[in-house]
């Protein structure tokens, strides 16, 4: 990955808390808790997964960064969703450690140097796990999880005319 592709993706990662509060701007009580179908997550869940998910994906680059060889850990976001009982926990508290966990990790992005870059260790599903790769995963995520969030609010929108 070159320096300039790196700056892009941190942009990108920065800019993803953003982009969740506006697809979330204006949002009803009642579109907060629908569902496009059965088994598919509404905007509160959505908002408890990018607190959990951006939890451990700091976590997750901590690790790469200190520890020799770490072993980063799989898990299974259905069973987070069911287990801490997204659908049923108000979601303000889990917009603001949304926030806090991406803004101190991109605080660290910022300022790792081209070493820190190429660490890794490996993931217990997916093999081979290194921060650059770490970059691209979680670059994108909060944007698709806003795209998720305005499909949810179109397709609510949509049934309730």
């Amino acid at each position: 990955m070159t320096p300039a592709e790196r700056k892009s993706l941190i942009a990108t990662y920065k800019a993803g808390y953003d982009e969740v509060v506006r697809a979330l701007a204006g949002i009803a009580p009642d579109e907060r808790d629908w569902r496009p179908a059965p088994g598919e997550w509404s905007v509160r869940e959505v908002v408890h997964h990018l607190a959990d998910s951006e939890t451990i994906a700091g976590i997750r680059l901590r690790r790469l960064l200190i520890e020799e060889n770490p072993v980063i850990q799989g898990y299974d976001e259905a069973d987070y969703a069911r287990r801490f009982r997204y659908q049923e926990r108000p979601w303000e508290p889990a917009l603001r450690a949304f926030e806090a966990a991406r803004a101190t990790t991109a605080q660290l992005l910022e300022s790792m140097t081209d070493a820190e870059w190429r660490r890794a260790g490996t993931h217990s599903e997916s093999g081979a796990y290194s921060a650059e790769g770490w970059l691209r995963i979680y670059a994108e995520h909060a944007h698709i999880h806003a795209d998720q969030i305005r499909k949810n609010r179109a397709g609510w929108a949509a049934r309730s005319r």
